[in-house]
């Protein structure tokens, strides 16, 4: 399982060195909340702090669009840095458009839905985006409790996409710590999102480990 720091519990007035303390740690990825006020309750960072903390690691960007309208920010985050863009597919833009705007740039496309929203919306979609993220808490704010009730939505959608003979990975965000990704490792999850289970914790090369490892 790999594991992918999310941003949104660093320090933000140190994210350069946030960054590389966590590439140091073994994360496979960095994980960015991108967040606008409208689609969600928040506001976040934008493709200017993308872009400074950049620079820091060589780890991929895995920038998580909470935004209503991500078909006119792809440009932005592609320039930026960005190695795999994902939207929520409860946004106001076109997914089809999403997708293909991500793909002309040369970045992975990933589709996201709240828990609100049932598997089969990923699933028109499955043939031609890298990565489907569930998300196990209302999107919005860092700290919430993991919806173990999410689990099914994982465990369907590898399913459909193993009898459709598509090979795609399955990302999780929200409340995912030592004490929660054992649902996740059961469900088939292939990427964990941790904010605070990660910059939180006493020894977060020991956390990342852990939850690297939770899937043996």
């Amino acid at each position: 399982m790999k594991v992918a720091p999310s941003l949104l519990s660093c320090d933000f007035a140190k994210m350069g060195e946030e960054v590389v303390r966590i590439d140091k740690a073994g994360a496979d990825w960095i994980h960015l909340d991108v967040m606008d006020g409208h689609f969600v309750p928040n506001i976040t960072i934008g493709p200017a702090i993308v872009k400074a903390v950049r620079q820091y690691t060589q780890l991929p960007f895995d920038v998580h669009l909470m935004i209503d309208y991500p078909l006119d920010y792809i440009d932005a985050f592609a320039d930026a840095g960005a190695d795999i863009i994902t939207f929520h597919l409860e946004a106001q833009s076109e997914p089809d458009m999403t997708i293909e705007k991500i793909h002309e740039r040369g970045i992975k496309a990933g589709v996201v839905i709240k828990p609100e929203t049932p598997a089969e919306a990923v699933y028109p979609y499955l043939d031609r985006v890298y990565m489907v993220l569930v998300m196990t808490v209302q999107p919005g704010f860092g700290g919430q409790a993991f919806m173990a009730d999410m689990m099914p939505k994982v465990t369907a959608i590898k399913k459909e996409a193993a009898r459709r003979g598509i090979d795609i990975l399955v990302e999780v965000d929200g409340g995912i710590s030592e004490k929660t990704v054992a649902a996740a490792a059961k469900a088939g999850v292939d990427i964990v999102v941790s904010g605070t289970g990660v910059f939180k914790a006493e020894d977060p090369e020991r956390a990342i480990e852990f939850l690297k490892n939770s899937d043996k």
